[in-house]
């Protein structure tokens, strides 16, 4: 009897270990398949692993961000909504599983602040006060996130380019909204930079930032070193258009 319980103890222990393995292997592979720029594809990987293993915390990260990411690139406001809601979702299960994950609260500013840029004012308002909260306990986490530091520069230039019918939601609702301010996005946009320098969206929304504050030069300067990186993700042939675009208008 004894023999028989210790050889089933021994098949069940190995079946797990062949879980876990199998789930470590796919989280690889998602990993992989956005490395190659295969973003629809690894966004499936992402629910196949979740489908084993619901608090997956790798995974729930990259489908929320995976989600954001493939709703920006929605043509239709529907679709749009229906990718960034489920990115919050992912980005809350992750929550649940880590509350003190750094790329759990980044994967729930993103998934808010991609919201916010096509709601109301009301329901922008609302999202933007969740965007910098998130984006700051991220980086509270993990002082060396970038992208934590790029969503707060984010947040920081559209505070500051709220319409007056925007800010008179907020303070109806709110009592009004923190500071943004240019100059703060800018000095988000610079410090990740400093710590992801190939990111070519930051470049991107960096070289907004300048021109929005009259700083044409630094713009240029910033756009033309975008031009020259390697892409590294899915959108980032687009974004080099943009940042032609601006900088031909700028020259």
């Amino acid at each position: 009897m004894f023999k028989r319980i210790m050889a089933v103890c021994f098949l069940l222990s190995t079946a797990l270990l062949v879980k876990a393995q199998s789930v470590s292997d796919m989280v690889e592979e998602a990993k992989q398949l956005e490395k190659q720029m295969k973003e629809s594809e690894a966004f499936e990987k992402d629910k196949d692993i979740l489908k084993i293993q619901p608090t997956q915390l790798e995974a729930l990260n990259q489908a929320s961000q995976l989600c954001s990411r493939i709703g920006n690139r929605q043509k239709n406001k529907e679709d749009k909504v229906n990718y960034y809601n489920q990115a919050k979702s992912y980005a809350l299960q992750a929550l649940k599983a880590d509350p003190n994950s750094p790329d759990a609260n980044l994967s729930m500013a993103i998934a808010m602040g991609r919201m916010a840029l096509i709601s109301g004012a009301k329901d922008k308002v609302a999202a933007s006060k969740d965007v910098k909260k998130y984006a700051e306990l991220a980086i509270k986490f993990n002082p060396s996130l970038a992208q934590g530091y790029h969503v707060l520069g984010k947040w920081n230039f559209e505070v500051a380019n709220l319409n007056a019918f925007e800010r008179g939601a907020a303070k109806m609702l709110f009592g009004g909204l923190p500071d943004g301010s240019l100059q703060n996005a800018i000095t988000n946009y610079e410090k990740c930079r400093q710590l992801d320098p190939a990111f070519i969206l930051n470049y991107y929304e960096l070289a907004r930032a300048y021109k929005e504050n009259d700083q044409q030069d630094k713009a240029i300067d910033v756009l033309k070193k975008a031009l020259t990186l390697r892409n590294i993700a899915q959108d980032d042939a687009g974004i080099k258009v943009d940042c032609r675009k601006m900088l031909d208008d700028l020259q």
